[in-house]
């Protein structure tokens, strides 16, 4: 199969996996939703990913029916929600964590609060918080137009989810439609922290980078060192959340031992995208 050759100006994303790239090593990619556990403390536990060693961060936008997300990330999204949180909220982590890192950060939704917000007003909004983009797991490419040609407006990225499931042509399709990197489900099913990565991945990167020479992330299962080590092998990228939830959960009322336990998974995961 020919590749989809991405012309695109580098972007804040892209110019972050290439600096990982040059280093030799898969880039980390952190999760956590924001209101979670309050606004003011997701913000500082996303700083705390990148504080740790993640080269890229995602904000999640709460959802009350995340069909992707499995249990840890759906209670930190049900607190989150009882919290109060809005879209409003999910910006300013956005406009907040962006100021105070060198890294790109992301939001992370599913497309119909966007869809009720607005694509153009959100693409706008998300680009004067300093977002680099948005991640839509659930927007089929045949109706992205709208979005993606609001997000190359303000040079946001737009990245789309590719599964196990995918067939070749399936994957040219979604693959030529994105920009940024390409995120790969390891498994079939939903978010959460797994014994061992689904043995799918590999062979789903080599499938995707054979449509596409956007770099290839992997997402859902990873939660240790030795996970992100066997993944950064074939992977241009290594995302992790509801590990990092789970450590904010464990924490409970405790804000700096949960701060600590982000950071901490951070390095260690950090030290295995570089022990590939």
């Amino acid at each position: 199969m020919t590749t989809t050759p991405n012309t695109a100006a580098p972007t804040r994303l892209s110019a972050a996996l290439a600096a990982a790239r040059a280093e030799g090593r898969a880039a980390l990619v952190g999760y956590l939703p924001a209101g979670f556990p309050t606004v003011e403390g997701g913000i500082r536990a996303a700083r705390a990913l990148v504080e740790g060693g993640c080269d890229a961060v995602e904000i999640g936008l709460p959802h009350s029916d995340p069909v992707l997300d499995g249990p840890t990330i759906q209670t930190a999204d049900d607190i989150a929600l009882r919290g109060g949180v809005r879209i409003a909220d999910v910006l300013r982590t956005v406009r907040e964590v962006a100021a105070a890192v060198d890294a790109p950060v992301l939001v992370m939704t599913y497309w119909n609060p966007v869809d009720h917000y607005g694509a153009a007003r959100f693409a706008a909004d998300l680009a004067a918080a300093g977002g680099a983009g948005c991640i839509l797991p659930d927007l089929p490419v045949e109706e992205s137009g709208e979005w993606r040609a609001a997000a190359a407006e303000h040079g946001l990225d737009t990245v789309f989810v590719v599964a196990p499931s995918s067939r070749d042509d399936r994957l040219a399709q979604i693959t030529a439609a994105g920009s940024g990197f390409v995120y790969a489900a390891a498994v079939m099913g939903v978010t959460g922290t797994r014994n061992q990565v689904g043995h799918l991945a590999e062979d789903l990167v080599k499938r995707t980078k054979a449509a596409t020479d956007l770099p290839v992330c992997v997402g859902l299962g990873v939660s240790t060192a030795e996970q992100a080590a066997q993944v950064a092998a074939f992977a241009d990228g290594v995302i992790v959340g509801s590990a990092f939830v789970q450590r904010l959960l464990d924490a409970g009322e405790d804000e700096e031992a949960g701060l600590a336990a982000v950071r901490a998974l951070a390095a260690d995961l950090a030290a295995g995208v570089r022990r590939r």
